[in-house]
C-alpha cells in the first residue's frame, strides 16, 4: 500500500513494509527510524511519512540488538506510594519523554534485598541506565557491579560514598537549620525532634547527638534523616539552646505509626515541647494524628513546622508550614545527567546539592506563657 492512498493506518507494518513503501531498503529504513547512521534527508522524509501513513511502531529490542540499547531507564525508588517519590518520578519521566526513552519503575521498600533484586532485574530488562535511592549506604556491591557491566547510574536523595557517580541531594541540614530558625524567632527554646535518624551501629541518644553535631553539611554516605537531625541541633545551637534529650524521639524507623505513638508521649509529658519539628513527611503524617488525637490546637498550642510539603499541609486547619524540597527538579536533573552519561559524556562525576524552600503558612506562634498539659487518651487509641 502507497503512502496517501487511504487515510487509515495498518496495524501490524513491518520495517519492510515500511521501506518498500517509501522505496528504500530496509537498512536505510532501520537507520532513520531508529535514529542511527546516515541517510538523506529526501529518504528519510519518505521514510518518516510512510511509518506515519502505515501505522508503523518500532522494535525497541531488535533496535537494540543494533545500537546497543533499549532506549529505556530504571529508576529503583524507596517507596513509590511517597509523594516525594511520585513527584521524582514524574520529573524523570517528563524529562525522557521528548528523547525517546521508557521509564521502568521498581521499589525497594528500604529494603537492600528487594533493592538488589530490582537492580537486577532491571539489568536483565537490559536498561541503558538507573537511577537509585540506595537503602544502604555501606553494602553497594551489587551498584559497583551494575557500574561495572557499563550500567551508569545516578544516585539520589542519598549516595553511597565509595560509588563513583553523579548524585543529586538537598540541603537537608541548611533546611532543617532553617526550620528550627522559624521557631525560635518565634520565642520558642522547648522545640521538640522526631526523625528516624538511621545510624550504623547501635548508638543511644546521647551518642548519636554528638555524632550529628560533628556532622559537616556536605557530608556523603549519611542518609537525609540524620542529617535533618544534624540541621536541627545547629539550629538549636544558633539559638544557644542546649539539646534536651527530653524532647527528641529517634525512632529508627521509617512509619508514622511510631511517630504518632512517639509525639502522643512527648505532648502528654511532665513538660511538654511549646514547638515540633518533624523529619519527613511520614513523621508529619504520624504527628498531625497524634495532635489531632489529643486535640492540640495549632498554633495555639503547638507550633509546628514539618520537612516535606505535602499535599494536605495547606488544607490543614491554618496550613502548616514545611521545607518544601524540590522533588521534579531532583528526577529531571537525574534524568539529564543519566543521558548525558548514556550518550558517552565522561566528565568527572557530578555532586548536586539543590537548595530547599521554607513555605511559611500559619502553624507557627509565640509560645504561650503558660500552657495546659495534653491528656492522655484512651489506650484503645495509642
Amino acid at each position: 500500500m502507497k503512502p496517501g492512498k487511504t487515510g487509515r493506518a495498518r496495524s501490524g507494518a513491518s520495517l519492510i513494509d515500511v521501506a518498500k513503501a517509501a522505496g528504500v531498503s530496509t537498512a536505510t529504513a532501520g537507520r532513520v527510524l531508529g535514529g542511527y547512521g546516515y541517510a538523506s534527508e529526501p529518504a528519510a522524509e519518505r521514510v518518516r511519512s510512510a511509518a506515519r501513513a502505515l501505522g508503523y511502531r518500532p522494535n525497541r529490542l531488535a533496535r537494540g540488538l543494533i545500537t546497543g540499547r533499549t532506549q529505556t531507564i530504571g529508576v529503583v525508588a524507596s517507596d513509590i506510594a511517597s509523594p516525594f517519590y511520585a513527584a521524582v518520578i514524574r520529573g524523570v519521566a517528563d524529562a525522557v519523554q521528548n528523547r525517546g526513552f521508557g521509564v521502568l519503575v521498581t521499589n525497594s521498600d528500604e529494603r537492600l534485598a528487594l533493592e538488589q533484586q530490582a537492580v537486577r532485574l532491571l539489568l536483565e530488562k537490559q536498561v541503558d541506565g538507573i537511577i537509585i535511592a540506595p537503602c544502604d549506604l555501606q553494602s553497594s556491591e551489587h551498584l559497583t557491579e551494575a557500574l561495572e557491566s557499563g550500567c551508569p547510574i545516578v544516585q539520589i536523595d542519598r549516595a553511597a560514598p565509595n560509588l563513583q557517580t553523579d548524585s543529586i541531594a538537598v540541603d537537608n541540614v541548611g533546611a532543617a537549620r532553617a526550620c528550627v530558625r522559624c521557631l525560635t524567632d518565634a520565642g520558642h527554646r522547648r522545640i521538640g525532634f522526631v526523625g528516624e535518624v538511621l545510624l550504623d551501629g547501635a548508638v543511644d541518644l546521647d551518642g548519636a547527638i554528638r555524632r550529628c553535631a560533628g556532622l559537616r553539611p556536605d557530608e556523603r554516605g549519611v542518609v537525609p534523616s540524620v542529617l535533618r537531625f544534624t540541621g536541627y541541633l545547629a539550629g538549636c545551637h544558633d539559638a544557644g539552646i542546649a539539646p534536651d534529650p527530653n524532647l527528641i524521639r529517634r525512632l529508627g524507623v521509617y512509619s508514622a505509626a511510631a511517630a504518632r505513638a512517639a509525639v502522643l508521649d512527648l505532648m502528654t509529658g511532665p513538660r511538654p515541647p511549646t514547638a515540633l519539628f518533624t523529619a519527613d513527611g511520614a513523621m508529619s503524617t504520624g504527628a498531625l494524628e497524634a495532635i489531632g488525637a489529643l486535640g492540640v490546637d495549632v498554633p495555639g498550642d503547638l507550633s509546628l513546622i514539618c520537612f516535606d510539603d505535602l499535599d494536605w499541609m495547606q488544607f490543614y486547619a491554618r496550613g502548616v508550614s514545611a521545607a518544601s524540597q524540590p522533588a521534579r527538579e531532583i528526577g529531571a536533573l537525574a534524568a539529564d545527567l543519566l543521558l548525558r552519561r548514556i550518550e558517552g559524556d565522561r566528565d568527572p562525576v557530578r555532586h548536586i546539592v539543590l537548595p530547599v524552600a521554607i513555605v511559611a503558612r500559619r502553624s507557627v506562634a509565640p509560645p504561650r506563657r503558660a500552657r495546659p498539659r495534653a491528656t492522655k487518651i484512651g489506650a484503645g487509641h495509642d
